[in-house]
């Protein structure tokens, strides 16, 4: 029988920490399908919004991806509007945060033909409306990254700014911007 030095049982415990790792990584990925967790949530993708100016609704680059800012647009049109802190509440904020990514995954899988391609939710920037007494952007735009990683789980986890604007476009009560990386199709 061999016997290892505790410097030796230490490179042995790294290593089988390593492996172990691995295994559950992988057997993470086989689980690995944001359509079927879109399915599970009740949500169903609408058609992509239309940008509303001289733009895309996202540009990829190498593996990344920039979607241009979106609002919280139901899909007859209407729009949340209004100001948080002067109108909206925070709870009104988040669900429109909510609906925003919702029309951000539609411009994704438009894109991607497939949420499964996405590797990692990067960065997200989240504008809010606001009064200028209004402090609770983050709370407002945790309604995006919330869903994001309900979706995704820890793929989702992304860096992230919520900052409050003076105005947004046509009054929309938050916009928010989201890059992505993404595998090239098998």
């Amino acid at each position: 029988m061999m016997r290892l030095s505790p410097f030796g049982m230490a490179i042995c415990a790294i290593l089988l920490s390593f492996a172990t790792t691995l295994d559950v990584s992988a057997r993470q990925d086989d689980a690995y399908n944001p359509e079927a967790r879109l399915a599970e949530l009740g949500i169903v993708l609408p058609q992509p919004p239309k940008p509303v100016a001289n733009y895309v609704n996202g540009v990829q680059t190498g593996n990344l991806i920039f979607l241009a800012g979106k609002g919280p647009k139901h899909p007859d049109g209407s729009e949340l509007r209004g100001k948080l802190g002067a109108g909206l509440t925070i709870e009104e904020g988040y669900a429109g945060a909510r609906l925003t990514a919702i029309n951000q995954l539609s411009v994704l899988k438009d894109m991607l033909g497939n949420l499964d391609r996405v590797v990692r939710v990067v960065k997200v920037l989240g504008m809010v409306n606001s009064d200028p007494n209004f402090v609770e952007q983050p709370a407002v735009i945790n309604g995006f990254s919330d869903l994001i990683v309900e979706v995704f789980g820890e793929r989702g986890r992304h860096a992230r700014a919520a900052v409050g604007m003076a105005s947004l476009p046509r009054g929309q009560a938050v916009e928010i911007e989201m890059i992505v990386e993404v595998r090239d199709e098998e």
